[in-house]
């Protein structure tokens, strides 16, 4: 087979410190497209994932490796905060200030999901900042629990779907929800939560892959995976529609009866 580069050409990829791959196809490492991993399949390589950087040797440049969600689905606290700080799966890494990671206890028996990050938390580094944040706190505190309380059943751990705010605040598409999923799914594992709180319609959906409207969704316990699950409104949300503040509080009362909280 005749080969596509010239030796021109490899010299200059070989300073730029990408390795080229001689294949029926000529395939060659980008940092879009890993090494191929021995048992892998093709299906396996070409499937979207995040990505975190791998360090080469002093002079060469970092190149993107992407990281499977089998990958994520091992790291602790630590690596996976990492990992969220350096992700670069999709184009919300281009404009966003820092990743926004969550906040509380580790262990918590609630966990709240929100959607993405707003302008405030992606200043911050903290989901569920602003008005926003006081409102949630507010809440919480009404059935004695808080985001920096130091144990697991006074404590929650708060996070959002996304890591990376939406440039202009727009709704999360679907791609960049599914890349931010195995980070998610990670959270979910290492805090072991009893109750799943889902805070506005595209954390819902994230949870339960449901495209219900958050009116049919709210008011009943689901599941997702073995943990359950209850849905309500965002704090953003309400500040804006007074109106379901009852509703809302009506949800809170449930997650606190499920977690079987003093009355």
């Amino acid at each position: 087979m005749t080969s596509r580069w010239t030796e021109r050409q490899r010299e200059m990829l070989g300073a730029m410190g990408v390795r080229v791959f001689e294949t029926p196809h000529a395939e060659v490492l980008t940092p879009d497209r890993p090494e191929p991993v021995e048992g892998q399949t093709r299906a396996d390589r070409n499937t979207p994932v995040p990505a975190q950087p791998l360090r080469q040797a002093q002079g060469e440049r970092v190149v993107q490796v992407a990281q499977t969600r089998s990958d994520i689905a091992t790291l602790d606290w630590p690596a996976l905060r990492a990992a969220v700080s350096e992700c670069r799966a999709c184009a919300l890494c281009e404009s966003r200030t820092q990743t926004v990671f969550g906040v509380g206890h580790e262990r918590a028996r609630l966990m709240i999901v929100g959607e993405a990050p707003g302008e405030n938390e992606d200043r911050q580094g903290e989901p569920f900042v602003g008005q926003a944040g006081k409102l949630l706190d507010n809440m919480l505190r009404a059935i004695g629990l808080a985001r920096d309380a130091a144990t697991p059943e006074q404590g929650v751990f708060i996070c959002n779907t996304l890591k990376c705010r939406p440039p202009r605040n727009r709704n999360p598409d679907p791609a960049e929800t599914a890349r931010c999923a195995p980070y998610l799914d990670r959270q979910i594992e290492l805090v072991q939560p009893k109750l799943l709180l889902a805070m506005g319609r595209f954390a819902a959906q994230a949870l339960l892959g449901s495209d219900e409207a958050i009116g049919k969704l709210r008011g009943r316990v689901h599941e997702r995976r073995g943990v359950k699950v209850i849905v309500t409104y965002h704090p953003a949300y309400l500040l804006r529609t007074l109106a379901d503040k009852a509703r809302a509080w009506d949800d809170l009362c449930l997650a606190a009866s499920v977690l079987e909280l003093p009355s």
